[in-house]
């Protein structure tokens, strides 16, 4: 059972990120910038909901805290409190980045917009996400990663593919936006380090997946006047998904006329692999929905490992489906430690999900478990004061 690594280097040593952020999308982002070196002070109020609901031993530290607070240090403040303001606005001044998806409203009245703390911190590089456009008439209202899905065209997509108006099962505007969060802010950090000036970033979620979305959806409408409907063929698909094998389930994705020819004739079909829809060098022509149901129809032939093994040799993508309740046992995610087990000071051992991303000269590292909300007040504090 590995432990966490030790506080040391990284590509982020050395920059202090405040994260005053809640549930997924700012912890998320901030995590990411702590995995990566950076100290980052989590700013704790009573109220965040994703230190309620299940739990495993401590109160407070539900499965999904866990998985978004790690290497953060905790500090609990009211900041509906004059003190508890105060002593935010001195850790605030320490900092180089601040997180927030607090409300323009809410930051204003507590004396935490950008205008009153780029006056204070002229360094202060200051992260606001939140569902609109500050600019927009929607600018206040209430957002999550349903509404989100729903604004940016994400519900429209499935409906188009599938028949239904369904949410996809995963908060993907909220981890799309946390990405963009940090790839702005690490933007940001090169122009501090030239210039010593900080700046103001917006993050707004839907716009942020609109334009994620429409990379590939925009389709036929890229151009002026259109030349097609919008909507990425392959991926709406009628028939797009997994498929079944011999004993489970895997993607098998045929790609060009050859790839389908050695499929077909892989699954004991040569009359297939001769047919005419995939003759010659292009599918431009083929109906994907009848080719995805062919390959539906002939993946029952051989176990998923027998697909691995005839894939590879051909070079058709494939993949097995990871079942969730057994990825700790997967090769490929044992292998590449995705999904280590660590001791937890509260929670005892726990599955710890591993940094995707390497580095040669200054790899990232878990340095921090995740914390019980306020463990670091003291600590950060006594720092803060031998730095006065």
């Amino acid at each position: 059972m590995e432990t966490v690594a030790p506080e040391g280097s990284g590509p982020l040593a050395g920059v202090r990120v405040i994260d005053l952020s809640t549930v997924v999308m700012g912890p998320y982002a901030a995590q990411i910038l702590g995995d990566l070196g950076a100290d980052v002070v989590k700013i704790e109020s009573p109220s965040d909901t994703v230190r309620h609901g299940e739990y495993r031993h401590t109160p407070g530290m539900t499965a999904l805290s866990l998985n978004v607070n790690r290497n953060k240090r905790s500090v609990a403040l009211n900041l509906k409190d004059d003190a508890g303001r105060e002593r935010a606005l001195r850790l605030i001044d320490s900092a180089d980045v601040l997180i927030t998806n607090m409300r323009p409203g809410a930051l204003a009245r507590l004396g935490l917009d950008h205008e009153q703390l780029a006056g204070r911190n002229e360094k202060l590089i200051y992260a606001h996400a939140q569902g609109f456009r500050a600019d927009s008439d929607r600018a206040g209202n209430a957002a999550y990663d349903e509404t989100v899905q729903a604004s940016s065209g994400l519900v429209d997509v499935a409906n188009r593919a599938i028949g239904r108006p369904v949410y996809l099962p995963t908060i993907l505007g909220d981890k799309v936006s946390a990405l963009t969060i940090v790839y702005s802010v690490l933007a940001a950090l090169v122009h501090q380090r030239a210039t010593g000036a900080g700046q103001y970033i917006e993050v707004p979620m839907t716009d942020t997946m609109i334009a994620f979305n429409l990379v590939e959806h925009l389709a036929g409408h890229t151009f002026e006047p259109a030349t097609g409907p919008t909507g990425f063929r392959l991926s709406m698909s009628e028939g797009h998904q997994a498929v079944p094998t011999k004993d489970g389930l895997a993607c098998v994705i045929p790609y060009n006329p050859q790839n389908f020819r050695d499929f077909f004739t892989a699954a004991g079909r040569p009359d297939l692999a001769e047919d005419p829809r995939v003759a010659g060098d292009s599918l431009d022509n083929a109906d994907t929905g009848d080719l995805a149901a062919l390959i539906a129809e002939c993946s029952p032939a051989l176990t998923t490992d027998e697909w691995a093994e005839v894939c590879a040799k051909h070079s058709i993508p494939m993949a097995p489906v990871l079942e969730l309740d057994r990825a700790a046992e997967d090769p490929y995610v044992a292998d590449g430690h995705l999904l280590d087990l660590v001791e937890h000071p509260t929670e005892g051992p726990i599955r710890s999900i591993g940094l995707p991303v390497r580095f040669s000269a200054t790899p990232g590292s878990i340095r921090r478990p995740a914390p019980v909300p306020g463990e670091h007040t003291d600590e950060v504090f006594a720092e803060l004061s031998t730095q006065d």
